[in-house]
């Protein structure tokens, strides 16, 4: 008897390199997107599923398949000989396999000389096999009782990775009347045989079958795994075929060749299958004493193990480090682990040591100025002076994003109390301070307000719409019709990346359009000016869209909870659509006199930009809930006024889509998890804040202030002197924050001008902190462009890009909002 040394084959690395030669299949596509297929143009559009993209009208399909259809018959040959290479061995293996068995059955039990047909390798190439320590020190003796309590030196591996005790214990608990009946015969002396036998020499054969059976098992399942693996790769690949060249060759290549062809035949498959459950069976005989049930269990157990191992490789490894933080270095697919920040200073203690960054000194400036600030008297009354100091130790710390902005807002509630800010007015018109357990329930009930619930129904609507799909499927269907030209196409994508901004939030809108955007900047001259427009009008328009609708961004939110009486939506859209709109197109016109897109690089001609096609695919049922879903919500936001005494607030509104989408199973848990919950306690900090100023005394202290430099002024004179102080600050802080400082400032100046315009002046402040882009850091639309980067590396825009484009359209969407946007106001009342 005779047993293999070793696999024949790595069954993981050499089948998964047989599959990747559809990478061939891949080029060939990306080949007919560079080329003409008969004379006719072919074009790049598969912006759906982010790969290369599709190929648009005016090619012969006949030709394309009679180009394709080569590559893959390639491919088949390729699989098929594998496959029967693999399958004429392993089926030799297992009549082997099977004739060994037989002979072992006729042989004595006492294994007189049997030891000797073991080869050398087959004892080096197998550690795992284990003897009692009798057997070792006597190789090739004759069998004796095992002496009871010898534990000896029993190593575990795939094949051996429990003894035959356990394995017939287990078969004791699963069946113990058949487990009882073999104990008896055994026990009586009936037909002993080697499976039954518990001397070493059947132990030991035991185990030597155990191991070849199960590693054969490995193979017969890893070749059957095989064909399925290519079957699914025929699949998709001519899948993505048919949906970029409009052909049909999916459903007749399938059935008519690979289907034909002999590791994918019925017959085929079978005959795996006979092979699999045939080592079942000799498991069972030589293992398992006939119990199959079990003899399955443990050769499964032994193939998820297996597979475990292939997979945990040094790059799974590396990759595992990245993911938990502990790399030095960034690697494209992982987590993005940024470095550590240099530091200033550094000193040795005897505790380690201690390293001075730029954020540690910001934060210890930050808490010096507060201390200063706290003990110093600098306005009228303790709580309107804490809360001057609270106000500007956040205002520092949001500034310099010294520790994390949502952590800042933390800060609010807890200053608030632990200083006991907080005051009420009394029966006789005083005011006195809140005790710390009073004013813990005054806080945390207005941090989370109508307004935060708002905000997490803008989340929800934003998930629906992206994991649904319906936001591409919209988007690429506009686009398509944006033709060729570069001016076009610019425009085009603006006011998509606006509408973005305005329904999935400007947040989510940039990353959206910069995906949408690849195909093209691939298809690009090296060194044409419309990546850098493209890319740099994208960020401008999202920041514009953060305008558009009341739930766009946070600031919108913000005011409108500053606002008596709350704004509906019809009046917001009223007033933010044609501003949005008209600053769109004098932005695109300064773009277009900046950078020329048009113009070839080489300066002869203009380029001409690939076409999108929108996807063929028709909206599902789900879709459609998901659609009608959004829709309803954002038409009864637009007549909240009208049925307020039924609903409430907007915020009411506002859990119909988180119910509606999750107890129907568009969004689930892990959704609702992944939603932007620094966001949520950032603007609820920025709440409490606003109301501490008001409870404080300090909104009062402050009333007279304004009042003093602004009395005499006209209402628009009022605006046109806030206007440039808004976008100076959103300009270099985070526009959700300008919003936090700036909104109670507004509402404290419209409180006190002729006719009280507060939610005017509100409304204004909401819109100009949107416009704020003058920088790379001026919000997240232009921190996403500001990363983008060619196949080279090299990023497609500079801080001078901001400069010449993001200033100037900063002060052109300001004044629209402080001339057009104020006289829609005014207008709609």
């Amino acid at each position: 008897m005779k047993f293999s040394s070793s696999l024949k084959f790595n069954a993981i690395a050499d089948w998964w390199d047989e599959y990747i030669a559809y990478d061939a299949l891949k080029k060939y596509i990306y080949q007919l997107e560079k080329q003409q297929v008969n004379h006719e143009q072919i074009v790049p559009t598969d912006v759906e599923t982010g790969e290369r993209s599709s190929l648009l009208g005016g090619h012969d399909v006949s030709a394309t398949d009679a180009a394709f259809i080569p590559l893959l018959d390639q491919e088949l040959r390729k699989i098929v000989f594998f496959f029967e290479m693999q399958e004429k061995d392993l089926f030799e293996e297992l009549e082997e396999l099977e004739e060994a068995v037989s002979k072992q059955e006729e042989a004595d039990l006492t294994g007189s000389g049997r030891y000797a047909d073991f080869s050398d390798d087959d004892e080096d190439d197998d550690d795992s096999i284990s003897r009692s320590p009798d057997a070792r020190k006597h190789y090739a003796s004759t069998s004796r009782p095992r002496r009871k309590g010898t534990t000896g030196d029993r190593r575990q591996s795939l094949s051996s990775n429990e003894d035959y005790d356990a394995s017939t214990s287990r078969a004791h608990s699963r069946n113990p009347m058949a487990y009882m009946r073999n104990s008896i015969s055994t026990a009586n002396g009936a037909d002993p045989s080697i499976w039954t036998s518990r001397s070493d020499y059947a132990y030991d054969t035991r185990l030597l079958f155990k191991r070849r059976i199960t590693n054969l098992y490995i193979q017969f399942t890893n070749l059957k795994s095989y064909v399925e693996l290519n079957y699914s790769g025929f699949r998709k690949i001519i899948k993505k075929y048919d949906k970029v060249t409009y052909s049909e060759l999916k459903d007749r290549y399938l059935h008519n060749v690979v289907e034909k062809s002999h590791p994918f035949e019925a017959s085929t498959k079978d005959r795996l299958n006979h092979g699999i459950a045939t080592l079942i069976d000799l498991y069972a005989k030589c293992v398992t004493r006939g119990d199959r049930s079990l003899a399955k269990e443990q050769l499964k157990l032994n193939q998820r193990e297996n597979i475990a191992w292939e997979r945990d490789t040094v790059w799974r490894q590396m990759i595992g480090r990245e993911r938990r933080g502990e790399g030095t270095e960034i690697m494209e697919g992982a987590t993005l682990v940024k470095e550590e920040e240099p530091s200033v200073v550094k000193v040795k203690t005897p505790i380690g040591p201690f390293k001075l960054t730029q954020r540690k000194i910001r934060l210890i400036l930050a808490i010096i100025m507060f201390s200063i600030l706290i003990n110093v008297p600098f306005v009228v009354g303790v709580e309107a002076n804490n809360t001057i100091a609270i106000l500007t130790f956040c205002t520092v710390l949001w500034a310099t994003e010294a520790i994390p902005l949502f952590v800042t807002s933390m800060f609010v509630p807890l200053l608030l109390i632990l200083f006991r800010c907080i005051r009420k007015e009394t029966e006789h018109g005083e005011f006195e301070r809140l005790l710390p357990h009073d004013a813990t329930k005054y806080v945390f009930s207005i941090m989370f307000s109508p307004t935060i619930m708002l905000l997490i129904g803008g989340f929800t609507i934003s998930s629906a719409l992206s994991k649904t799909n319906i936001d591409r499927v919209i988007f690429t269907r506009v686009l398509y019709f944006a033709g060729s030209k570069p001016k076009t196409v610019l425009l085009a994508f603006m006011f998509v990346s606006c509408f973005a901004s305005m329904l999935i939030s400007n947040v989510a809108a940039p990353t959206l359009c910069f995906t949408l955007i690849r195909p093209i900047l691939r298809t690009l001259p090296p060194k044409s000016t419309f990546a850098p427009c493209l890319i740099l009008a994208i960020a401008l328009a999202a920041n514009i869209g953060g305008q558009s609708s009341p739930i766009s961004s946070p600031q919108n939110l913000i005011a409108i909870g500053a606002m008596d009486p709350t704004l509906d939506w019809s009046k917001w859209f009223a007033v933010s659509l044609p501003v949005s709109a008209i600053s769109i197109v004098l932005i695109w016109l300064l773009l277009l006199h900046s950078y020329d897109p048009a113009r070839s690089p080489d300066g002869e001609g203009e380029i001409e930009i690939r076409a999108i096609r929108p996807t063929k695919e028709s909206f599902t049922l789900r879709q459609y809930w998901v659609s009608f879903v959004c829709l309803v919500t954002i038409a009864l936001w637009c007549v909240e006024h009208e049925i307020e005494e039924y609903v409430g607030d907007m915020g009411v509104i506002a859990l119909i889509p988180i119910v509606a989408f999750f107890s129907t199973g568009v969004l689930k848990k892990d959704d609702f998890e992944k939603f932007a919950w620094s966001i949520v306690f950032l603007a609820m900090g920025g709440i409490a804040l606003g109301k501490g100023v008001v409870s404080s005394g300090l909104f009062a202290v402050l009333d007279v202030l304004v009042r003093k430099a602004l009395d005499g002024f006209s209402t628009y004179a009022v605006v046109l002197i806030l206007s440039p102080i808004v976008l100076v600050i959103s300009t270099f802080i985070s526009h959700t924050i300008a919003s936090v400082l700036l909104v109670p400032i507004a509402q404290e100046v419209g409180m006190h001008l002729p006719g009280k315009p507060t939610n005017l002046l509100i409304f204004i402040t909401a819109l100009i902190c949107s416009t704020g882009m003058g920088m790379p850091v001026s919000g997240f639309p232009n921190q996403t462009a500001a990363t983008q980067e060619d196949e080279l590396g090299t990023l497609y825009l500079t801080n001078m890009d901001f400069l010449k484009n993001g200033v100037p359209a900063s002060i052109i969407a300001t004044l629209v909002v402080s001339t057009v946007g104020y006289a829609l106001m005014k207008l709609v009342g």
